[in-house]
C-alpha cells in the first residue's frame, strides 16, 4: 500500500498555497515533511485527510483515490483536542467507539494502549491533571487505538522528555514494522533524522527536494571541513587565521570558521574548493593532524532548500 500525492494545487481566494506537491510513501516507512510555517504542511495534510479537496490533483493509495479507499487514518494533531475535564478512559472510549470500534473493543484498546504508554494508573483521572508530556502520550493512543493504515504526526515530540521521546520512536517504529504508511511534520531536524526514512522538504508551497535522508546527503555539496592541527597549543580557528596571511585567495576559499570540538569547522564556498585549499595550507606549512570532509547535516539541506535557519 503506498500513498502517492500527485500535483496538489490549493487556493485561498488570492493566495496560493499549493503549487504542484508531489511525493511518496511507501508502507512501513516514515517519510518527514518538513517546511518553515507558512510552507503549506498543514493544508497538505488536511487534503490527504480529506478535510478539503485540492483544486487539483490526487492522493492516491495504491493508485486509487483515497476517497475510494477505506482506509483507517490515526492523526497527531500539533494543536490538541482533547476535553481536560474529561478522565481519561471516558473521552478515549468514546473517540475510540466514533473511530468504529465497538464499546468491548475500544475499553480494551484504551486499557492497552495507555499501559504500553505507561499510563495505566491515569484512566481514571481528568486530562488536565496529567504532564503535557503525558497529555502527548494520550494524544498517541487515541491516534493508534483504532489500529490506523496511514499514521500522521505533527510535532509529535512536543513537550516529551528524552526518555517518553524514545518511548514514542520505540512504538512508532513498531507501526512502521507492521507495515503501516507514516507521515511527519516536525521543525526538530535531530528527531527527523533519527525517525524518518525519507523527507520532503516544503518552501512556499512547492517541494524544493525529496528522497531517502542518506541519498539527499550523497547529492548534496560537501562543503564543511573538520580540522585539527599538530599544535594543541592553541585553538585550531585561531592556529587557522594566522595561517590564512600567507595563502593566496584565502577569503575567495573559505566562507567561514568557527570553534569546534576537538578541533575548527570550516565553511567553504564550493565543494571544488577542497583540493585547492589542502594545497594552500600544505604549501603554507601548515602542520594538519586532521584533513575531515563532513557529512552535511539535515538542518544544512533544509536551511539551503526552505530559508533561514531553524
Amino acid at each position: 500500500m503506498i500513498l502517492t500525492v500527485t500535483d496538489l494545487r490549493k487556493s485561498f481566494g488570492p493566495t496560493e498555497v499549493l503549487k504542484g506537491v508531489s511525493f511518496a510513501v511507501e508502507p512501513g516507512l516514515a517519510l518527514g515533511l518538513l517546511g518553515r510555517n507558512g510552507a503549506g504542511k498543514t493544508t497538505t495534510i488536511r487534503i490527504i485527510m480529506q478535510v478539503f479537496p485540492p483544486d487539483s490533483g490526487q492522493v492516491l493509495l495504491d493508485g486509487r483515490p483515497i476517497c475510494e479507499r477505506s482506509i483507517r487514518i490515526g492523526y497527531l494533531p500539533e494543536e490538541k483536542g482533547l476535553y481536560p475535564k474529561q478522565t481519561i478512559r471516558d473521552q478515549l472510549v468514546y473517540l475510540a467507539c466514533l473511530r468504529g470500534l465497538d464499546k468491548t473493543g475500544a475499553k480494551k484498546a484504551v486499557t492497552g494502549w495507555l499501559e504500553r504508554m505507561g499510563l495505566a494508573d491515569t484512566l481514571d483521572k481528568k486530562l488536565e491533571t496529567l504532564s503535557k508530556g503525558n497529555q502527548q502520550k494520550i494524544q498517541l493512543a487515541l491516534a493508534l487505538l483504532h489500529d490506523p493504515d496511514l499514521i500522521i504526526l505533527d510535532e509529535p515530540f512536543s513537550g516529551l522528555d528524552p526518555v517518553n521521546a524514545q518511548l514514542l520512536k520505540t512504538i512508532v517504529k513498531e507501526q512502521a514494522g507492521l507495515g503501516k504508511i507514516i507521515l511527519f511534520s516536525s521543525h526538530q531536524m535531530n528527531y527527523v533524522e533519527q525517525f524518518c526514512d525519507s523527507v520532503a522538504i516544503l518552501h512556499q508551497g512547492q517541494i524544493q527536494v525529496s528522497g531517502r535522508i542518506g541519498e539527499l546527503k550523497r547529492q548534496y555539496p560537501r562543503r564543511s571541513l573538520q580540522l585539527r592541527f599538530h599544535d594543541h597549543s592553541l585553538p585550531a580557528d585561531e592556529q587557522l587565521r594566522r595561517i590564512w596571511r600567507q595563502v593566496p585567495r584565502a577569503a575567495d576559499l573559505v566562507r567561514s570558521v568557527a570553534s569546534a570540538q576537538d578541533g575548527c569547522r570550516v565553511e567553504l564556498h564550493r565543494e571544488s574548493d577542497r583540493s585547492v585549499l589542502f594545497a594552500a595550507l600544505a604549501a603554507a606549512g601548515a602542520d594538519l593532524e586532521q584533513f575531515l570532509v563532513v557529512e552535511p547535516t539535515l538542518e544544512e539541506i533544509f536551511v539551503d532548500k526552505a530559508g533561514d535557519a531553524l
